[in-house]
């Protein structure tokens, strides 16, 4: 049977306010990208999601963003590339504390929002979380599929998987439909399960302009910020099952 990984952004609640269900997305998904603090999560969300990973065997990963928390990270801000290492490895370093701490480790970064967007437009904003990824233990660095953040990794000898989007629509050159343009998230369990059978099956996308995008894929993302988040990642993987493709770890972090 054939194995792919599904992941999700997790640990986006802060203080009182609680955002998405992540006790029964990670009951559902392999791998989860935790918030650091920066924007969304805190201390005691990060524990407690670094728990539930490891109640559940679900893979940890840092999910490092812009110190944007009303903007929820998804502001692009004008960062020096020390700016980027710096608060990369920031959130990486307090989530691998408070993972050993439980008895765990994290063992992939994979940045957020407009930071992870930053790194497809600008080689040093690559580059810069590449480094990070390098020097705090040569974690696995997950970037969009084809794009420049995977380059920065290999270029850095660090594992790398490529990812591809469950929920989100492409254009026809790879990249992601920017949230701002109509049709941008697929809302639907159904749509997102349609499309994740597509990239996990035949390794590729129909983009947004009905064009076919051929992309390599290690790993799928859900959003767990998202209202049916549980609901897709249930249909991704009756989708999944269907085809004989099983959710699990899969066979990446190449260099």
């Amino acid at each position: 049977m054939v194995e792919i990984d599904l992941n999700c952004d997790t640990g986006e609640s802060y203080g009182a306010y609680r955002l998405g269900d992540d006790d029964a997305l990670l009951r559902r998904v392999s791998s989860a990208n935790v918030a650091c603090g920066f924007h969304a999560g805190d201390a005691t969300v990060m524990r407690r999601t670094v728990r539930t990973c490891l109640t559940h065997g679900v893979r940890i990963g840092a999910h490092p963003g812009l110190p944007d928390l009303q903007g929820f990270g998804r502001r692009a801000m004008a960062l020096s590339p020390d700016d980027v290492y710096d608060i990369a490895l920031y959130q990486i370093g307090a989530l691998q504390a408070i993972a050993a701490a439980e008895g765990g480790r994290v063992e992939h970064v994979k940045p957020h929002g407009a930071l992870y967007h930053m790194a497809e437009t600008d080689d040093s904003v690559a580059e810069a979380l590449a480094r990070a990824a390098a020097r705090t233990g040569g974690l696995t660095l997950v970037g969009l599929s084809g794009g420049r953040l995977v380059a920065a990794g290999r270029a850095a000898s660090v594992p790398v998987w490529e990812e591809a989007f469950a929920d989100r629509a492409y254009r026809s050159d790879g990249a992601l439909l920017p949230r701002s343009m109509p049709g941008a998230v697929l809302d639907t369990p159904s749509a997102a399960a349609e499309q994740a059978l597509r990239l996990a099956r035949d390794g590729e996308a129909i983009a947004s302009d009905g064009q076919v995008v051929s992309l390599k894929v290690d790993t799928i993302c859900i959003h767990g910020d998202g209202p049916h988040a549980a609901e897709t990642a249930d249909a991704i993987r009756a989708a999944l099952a269907a085809a004989g493709i099983r959710i699990g770890r899969g066979t990446h972090g190449t260099t």
